[in-house]
């Protein structure tokens, strides 16, 4: 493990691996290097070629945290793991780290690409969209101590999981992870911001994205978020949409890697 210390002092973990063009890969809500092997898996697939660098976002794993959060924080967060790298970098974002990605693209950070899975995004009644005040539901069960309800309250609020069905995960090894993180869970809402409440996507949030952008979707994923994927590819003058054979809100390393590497390459 290795560490770079962001603008507000606030120390971020990270592990890399390779050497070559940097390639930062950003987690989405509730994920970090020690519950998602994935990055990992998928940065060993292209270490022969890029440095790629996985890390814990603030509050997660071992990473750690500096109060009042500010979505600008974890832009810095992102541009110490550039300069580590000491060039420009191609950034993948998974799900609401995808959205994270384009904010940090939009601030002007030192940016060749981006790549992103499945951003969360509702622009129409296919789903229900999120409750006006999610973010202050998930700090007001955090400040009472109930991270339990904050944890489930994302994944049949956000996730649109059925309440029988995260019953059955609060019963299982995955959920004292989420709970551990339920804190950071308001972070990514605060980031998602309007892009779930079933409107149009703000002409104006990423008008600065200037940069080649990859947006995947699985094509076995929910139409809601093959909507969504589609909605942010036609936001992004530069940007083009790549269904992926066979996976939903996730990709498996061996898929995903050689998509990245592709992508690299056409740039």
């Amino acid at each position: 493990m290795s560490t770079v210390r962001s603008a507000d002092g606030t120390t971020i973990a990270f592990e890399a691996w390779g050497s070559g063009q940097p390639l930062i890969m950003i987690d989405g809500a509730t994920a970090h290097r020690a519950v998602n092997p994935s990055n990992a898996e998928v940065a060993k697939l292209l270490s022969d070629e890029f440095r790629v660098y996985a890390y814990d976002r603030r509050g997660r794993g071992e990473s750690t945290d500096t109060k009042p959060y500010a979505i600008q924080r974890e832009i810095e967060d992102l541009a110490a793991l550039i300069e580590d790298a000491g060039r420009p970098a191609i950034v993948f974002g998974w799900s609401s780290g995808s959205l994270l990605a384009l904010d940090a693209a939009a601030a002007g950070l030192p940016i060749t690409a981006l790549a992103l899975f499945e951003p969360p995004v509702v622009i129409d009644d296919a789903r229900p969209p999120l409750p006006s005040d999610y973010v202050e539901q998930l700090e007001a069960y955090v400040a009472a101590g109930d991270r339990g309800a904050a944890a489930e309250l994302f994944m049949t609020a956000a996730a649109n999981m059925p309440p029988e069905f995260v019953a059955g995960i609060r019963q299982s090894p995955y959920w004292a992870p989420v709970e551990d993180i339920a804190h950071t869970i308001a972070y990514d809402g605060r980031i998602m911001g309007m892009t779930m409440s079933g409107n149009p996507l703000p002409a104006e949030r990423w008008a600065a994205v200037d940069v080649p952008v990859l947006v995947m979707h699985g094509d076995a994923t929910a139409p809601w978020l093959i909507a969504g994927a589609e909605a942010v590819a036609k936001r992004l003058p530069t940007a083009r949409l790549l269904p992926v054979t066979g996976e939903n809100h996730n990709a498996e390393p061996p898929v995903l890697a050689p998509a990245l590497r592709q992508f690299a390459h056409d740039l």
